[in-house]
């Protein structure tokens, strides 16, 4: 049977992104997406927990993140699920999850609303009722 490789988030992005081309200059954009996750716990108090995903995007699309994102605006990620293995200077296996871009929605007020793929095209979004999402102060999670 086939497996299925898909991740989706949907955040804040958490640093502006870092913009790389290949040897044979394609483009390459590494940044970082926070999600949110809040509970109750077993005695009454709100809980909150954010998560950081790495995210990759190549090609066209990551001209377009390069280009248009920038930190804490909220955007949609959807893509799929790689670990990277390296060796540091010291010899020590290190490994790394990223979420490889496939699609991009910037969220947010219309006039930055558009959405990127892989093969480069926008569109212009509907008429339908944008995804809300709280602005945070995102200065106060980062532990970097």
């Amino acid at each position: 049977m086939r497996g299925v490789n898909k991740a989706t988030v949907i955040g804040n992005v958490g640093s502006d992104p870092e913009m790389k081309y290949t040897g044979s200059g394609q483009a390459v954009a590494n940044f970082s997406v926070a999600t949110n996750e809040s509970w109750t716990s077993k005695d009454g108090e709100k809980r909150e927990r954010t998560e950081w995903h790495r995210i990759v995007a190549w090609g066209r699309l990551a001209e377009i993140c390069g280009q248009y994102l920038s930190k804490g605006k909220p955007v949609y990620i959807e893509g799929s699920i790689r670990t990277r293995t390296w060796e540091d200077k010291e010899g020590n296996t290190r490994y790394t999850t990223e979420i490889h871009a496939k699609e991009m929605q910037f969220l947010g007020d219309s006039r930055d609303s558009a959405s990127a793929n892989t093969g480069g095209e926008q569109s212009q979004p509907q008429n339908s009722t944008p995804l809300e999402i709280p602005e945070n102060n995102m200065d106060d999670d980062i532990p970097f």
